[in-house]
């Protein structure tokens, strides 16, 4: 059974910096793109950032571009989006996602976890 496990949400102030941690288990980690998506309420679910499964190729949405960096450890079964400079419009639950690519499309993304909430407020 496989299963995705975010963690590292809370609440931060403007400027701020979170790291959102995935723990995957139950499939090969090594063989499947990871992303990120958020939702905030009343908006559908959008893309904030994708990795290949090697790692070398990354993806990110115009939003969070030059403040969020996804990044993963295989040996630890672990994708991370690192959030710096974190705004009141970051705020939203934060999901991750399995996908068999490297794909930036939240339709295409097989595995999906409960999510982790994210406020960005002083």
């Amino acid at each position: 059974q496989v299963q995705l496990v975010e963690s590292g949400g809370g609440l931060v102030q403007p400027g701020g910096s979170l790291r959102l941690s995935c723990a995957a288990s139950g499939l090969t980690f090594s063989s499947y793109g990871m992303g990120w998506f958020r939702q905030a309420p009343g908006k559908e679910r959008e893309f904030v950032a994708a990795i290949s499964w090697s790692g070398i190729n990354t993806s990110h949405a115009n939003s969070v571009k030059g403040r969020f960096t996804i990044s993963r450890d295989n040996a630890k079964n672990t994708a991370y989006l690192q959030m710096n400079s974190l705004k009141p419009e970051d705020t939203a639950d934060y999901y991750c996602a399995a996908a068999r690519a490297f794909v930036t499309i939240k339709g295409l993304y097989d595995y999906w976890g409960q999510g982790t909430q994210v406020t960005v407020s002083s």
